[in-house]
């Protein structure tokens, strides 16, 4: 017989995310980090999973990639105050590394469990459009682990009824090795928001 790791229940079916327990994840996070935005908001943006200053602050990009993603969201000409911000996994994933917590990727039953709250979230706020930042947010919201992220880009899938537009995570353009890499990772952020705003135009005529 197979024994449920204790704290691990995929099949419940939480009102309240403080209360999920349907993967792991929430026993080495200070808390769950819900989305923030409007009620009714025509673009949502899904990331991977909180950071560390997320875990802390309870709230979505409000670290380093959060800055980077600001200025994305400027330069496009997109108030984040009009976009619905989550990420695909609420819990903090990480690995300690002297005395700092550095990220871990989820896996990918962690963000099957975790798709609970995505449905939820699409059906209270109805975005036309979604752009996925990252492998792990477009894996997500295609509910689909084979996808590519970058045969993906510069396109909008239709999934659902709703638009879908990949482009890479804030992290990404941050982190990328060399100057050249990073300024064309916020390039391709910047178009994806671009793309978004301009299809929700589009839709609203």
């Amino acid at each position: 017989m197979t024994t449920k790791p204790i704290g691990m229940f995929p099949d419940q079916q939480p009102e309240q995310l403080d209360q999920c327990r349907r993967c792991m994840l929430w026993e080495a996070a200070t808390q769950a980090v819900p989305g923030i935005g409007p009620h009714r908001a025509p673009l949502m943006m899904v990331g991977e999973q909180p950071g560390d200053q997320e875990d802390l602050q309870g709230k979505p990009f409000v670290g380093p990639a959060g800055a980077l993603l600001d200025n994305a969201l400027r330069e496009a000409g997109v108030k984040r105050s009009q976009v619905y911000v989550t990420n695909a996994v609420k819990h903090f994933k990480w690995e300690p590394r002297g005395k700092r917590r550095m990220h871990k990727t989820p896996a990918q039953r962690e963000v099957d469990a975790c798709h609970y709250w995505i449905e939820r979230e699409l059906a209270e706020h109805d975005p036309r459009v979604i752009v996925a930042l990252g492998a792990t947010a477009l894996k997500s919201v295609l509910q689909k682990s084979t996808v590519k992220l970058q045969a993906s880009m510069g396109e909008a899938i239709e999934h659902d009824g709703r638009l879908v537009i990949a482009t890479f995570h804030p992290s990404y353009a941050l982190r990328a090795p060399d100057a050249e890499t990073r300024d064309s990772a916020f390039r391709a952020i910047v178009e994806a928001l671009r793309q978004a705003h301009r299809l929700i135009d589009k839709h609203s005529k």
